[in-house]
C-alpha cells in the first residue's frame, strides 16, 4: 500500500539518445525503458502518436471534459462536432464528457445528434456524459419552479440516451436554509431520476458551488434520494471551504464518475493544489473503476498544454497505484 502522503517524484533524466529508441507503441516503449521510469519532462517531448490510449491499463479510464477547451470553443476555434475527434487524435483520449452550453439548442435536434454520434463512433470515442447547466435549480423551494427545472432536464436525458452516455451531470442548487434546500433537492433529484431510469440514464450531481460544495451535505442528499441511478460526480477542485480530500471521501460511495480538476503544475508535473496520488488513492479505495475526466481550468498554460500535462499526471498516478 502506498502512503497517502507520499510525494510524486520523477526519475532522473534519461540518456540523450532515448528518443532514437522510441517505439510507436507507447506500452512497449514503457516496458522497454522500465514501467513508471519516465518523467514528465521526457514524456511531454514525445511525439503525440506515442502518447496512445491508456484504456484498460489502470483501475480507471481517462476521459476529457469539454470544459477543458471552453476558451477554444467559445472563441469558435473548435466546433462542438469536432470535439470527439480532437480528443482522440490530438490527445489519445477515447472518452468524452460534453457540456450542454456548446450545443444548447440541439438537445432535440436528431440530425445534429446523429452527426455527433457518428463522429464519436468514427473515432472510436465513448460518449460518457453530458454536463447540464442553465436549466433551472433542482433544489428550488418553489414546487412549480422546481418541477419546471426538472422537466427542462428531460430533453438532456433523452439526448444522453441517444448519444450512448451513461449519465447527465446536474446541479443541486436552491435558495434557503441548508435543510430547506436539501428537502427540495431530494424531491427534484428524485423526480428527475425516476424519469431518467426509464431511459437507463444516471443523474449525477457535482459539488459545484454553494451548499453543494459541502461533501457531507451533498452525500446526505444522495443518501436520502436513495435511487440507484442517482449519484455523484466528485470534482477535486470545487470544495472551497470544505476539505477536498474529505469531500471526495464523502462522495465516492455514490460516484458514477470523477472530475480530475487541474489548474497549474510544478516542475515535476504535479498539480500545485491537489495531491493527486492521495486523491486517486481515495478513489481507488472506494472501488471505483469508471471514467476519470480531465477538467483543466488553469490560466498559466494553454488549454492544449494543460490537457496534456493533466493526462500525463493521471498516467503517472495510474502507474503508481496499479
Amino acid at each position: 500500500m502506498i502512503p497517502a502522503s507520499i510525494k510524486l517524484n520523477f526519475f532522473p533524466k534519461l540518456p540523450a539518445n532515448t528518443n532514437q529508441k522510441i517505439m510507436t507503441n507507447r506500452r512497449e516503449f514503457l516496458k522497454q525503458m522500465g514501467a513508471g521510469a519516465l518523467g514528465l519532462t521526457v514524456l511531454s517531448n514525445l511525439p503525440l502518436e506515442v502518447m496512445a490510449s491508456t484504456k484498460g491499463k489502470y483501475f480507471f479510464d481517462i476521459s476529457l471534459a469539454q470544459w477543458s477547451l471552453h476558451k477554444t470553443l467559445f472563441n469558435k476555434q473548435l466546433d462542438n462536432l469536432d470535439f470527439a475527434e480532437t480528443a482522440a487524435k490530438k490527445y489519445g483520449i477515447y472518452g468524452v464528457e460534453y457540456v450542454n452550453q456548446f450545443f444548447k439548442d440541439k438537445a432535440n435536434d436528431q440530425t445534429y445528434l446523429k452527426e455527433m454520434l457518428k463522429r464519436s463512433k468514427d473515432n472510436g470515442v465513448k460518449n460518457v456524459l453530458i454536463m447540464v447547466d442553465g436549466e433551472g435549480d433542482l433544489g428550488d423551494l418553489d414546487d412549480t419552479v422546481r418541477n419546471t427545472a426538472v422537466e427542462n432536464h428531460f430533453k438532456w436525458v433523452e439526448a444522453a440516451k441517444f448519444l450512448g452516455c451513461h449519465s447527465i451531470r446536474v446541479n443541486a442548487r436552491g435558495k434557503g436554509t441548508n435543510e430547506e434546500v436539501k428537502d427540495a433537492a431530494v424531491q427534484g433529484l428524485g423526480k428527475l431520476s425516476d424519469f431518467a431510469a426509464k431511459h437507463k440514464i444516471g443523474v449525477i450531481v457535482e459539488n459545484h458551488g454553494g451548499i453543494s460544495s459541502d461533501g457531507q451535505w451533498l452525500s446526505g442528499v444522495l443518501k436520502q434520494v436513495g435511487k440507484k441511478n442517482c449519484g455523484s460526480l466528485p470534482d477535486f477542485g470545487n470544495f472551497y471551504e470544505y476539505d477536498r480530500y474529505q469531500g471526495v471521501t464523502d462522495l465516492m460511495p455514490y460516484a458514477k464518475g470523477v472530475s480530475a480538476k487541474t489548474h497549474d503544475f510544478d516542475s515535476e508535473g504535479n498539480d500545485t493544489t491537489v495531491d493527486y496520488l492521495r486523491m486517486m488513492k481515495i478513489v481507488k479505495d472506494a472501488g471505483f473503476k469508471g471514467y476519470v475526466g480531465i477538467e483543466y481550468e488553469g490560466s498559466n498554460l494553454s488549454e492544449d498544454e494543460g490537457i496534456k500535462k493533466s493526462k500525463l499526471l493521471l498516467e503517472k498516478v495510474g502507474e503508481a497505484l496499479s
